[in-house]
């Protein structure tokens, strides 16, 4: 008897489902009262590359709210570090880069990523899907920061609010910024492929920041290096002999989604700015059918629960309009981006609970 695909991995093939599948980006992590318990006292990075507490903190979300999938617990510049590069995550601050990356010198001196430096995070992943076999079969997602968002805190040397330095090196010396692009792709490709490797059987490849950036400068300096990424994950089977799915996400980028998709997507990541019937047509606009994710806005979790459950109503059946219907597949419900650190559990609780009520065959 063959194994029934789980709702997640059958909603981003475009696959019948029983069920919208539902999960949320940062679901392991901050918001968790049983996470700051465990995390307490230890750096962000010293945990995600300590497998039993990397293990535990991803299935705390899956144990409590039943959500349909597990996103490992890591963090976007884990590969930089692992790596070699010289930064820290600061707290109240993100990610510090001790020396930022801004001449031909400095692309050069940065350090390939090598599968043997991620030996800690193969560990935490064959650890988790082990437990998730053990939980009914539930998919661990795997993720990576995509170049441009990696680059930029490169550049920038830390969190920007208008990307200025990037932008200037961009157009300053195109070369440098390919081949600065080119060896970042290097690194992410690295890292999922380690995940998948080890059992991870969806990838999101994050371009937190690309909104950043016109469609034109997307399409010409972001978007061959995140192809190049998505490339390398597809070449890749699952355990099921099957190409591992390829979610892509970004923050405010309405206008590429498009070009997103192109960039090798099976599913296209929509924040709560764009509607998912527009977002349907922008993401296969090339003629290629995309499945979509999101996008319920963050900001309504803190809403009261009538106001929540009619903003989650008002999401599927805007995603219902745009894939045909939610019995089709092709739409994983998640949030427009992650969950605030300050969101009550039980609202979370009750949003995986709605999306399953409501779209139960």
């Amino acid at each position: 008897m063959s194994t029934p695909v789980a709702p997640l991995v059958a909603a981003c093939r475009r696959e019948p489902v029983a069920r919208t599948p539902v999960w949320f980006m940062r679901q392991a992590g901050r918001s968790l009262p049983e996470y700051k318990r465990v995390r307490e006292g230890i750096p962000m990075l010293q945990a995600c590359t300590t497998p039993d507490l990397v293990t535990e903190i991803t299935l705390q979300p899956v144990r409590r709210y039943g959500v349909d999938g597990a996103v490992l617990y890591s963090d976007i510049v884990l590969p930089l570090k692992a790596a070699g590069v010289d930064l820290d995550i600061v707290p109240g601050t993100g990610p510090v880069v001790a020396k930022p990356v801004r001449t031909a010198a400095d692309v050069d001196a940065l350090p390939e990523l090598h599968p043997d430096q991620l030996e800690p995070v193969a560990q935490a992943v064959r650890q988790l899907v082990a437990e998730l076999d053990g939980l009914g079969g539930v998919p661990l997602i795997g993720f990576a920061g995509a170049p441009f968002t990696l680059a930029s805190y490169l550049v920038e040397g830390g969190p920007s609010k208008d990307h200025a330095a990037t932008k200037t090196f961009i157009h300053t010396d195109p070369g440098l910024w390919r081949a600065l692009a080119e060896k970042l792709a290097r690194t992410s490709a690295t890292f999922l492929q380690v995940q998948v490797e080890n059992g991870a059987r969806v990838v999101q490849l994050f371009d937190s920041w690309a909104g950043a950036l016109s469609l034109a400068d997307y399409r010409e300096h972001a978007m061959p290096a995140s192809a190049s990424v998505l490339s390398a994950v597809g070449a890749l089977r699952g355990a099921d002999g099957l190409p591992v799915p390829r979610i892509h996400f970004g923050v405010g980028t309405g206008e590429l989604l498009g070009a997103m998709g192109e960039a090798g997507a099976d599913v296209v990541g929509v924040d709560y700015r764009v509607s998912l019937r527009d977002a349907a047509a922008r993401a296969s606009a090339d003629g290629t059918p995309r499945a979509l994710q999101g996008n319920l806005d963050p900001a309504l979790l803190g809403a009261p629960p009538a106001v929540l459950e009619a903003a989650v109503d008002a999401v599927l059946d805007d995603a219902a309009a745009a894939v045909g219907s939610p019995a089709a597949g092709g739409h994983v419900f998640n949030l427009g981006h992650g969950v605030p650190p300050t969101t009550d559990p039980d609202a979370l609780l009750r949003v995986v609970e709605r999306v399953h009520e409501r779209t139960a065959r």
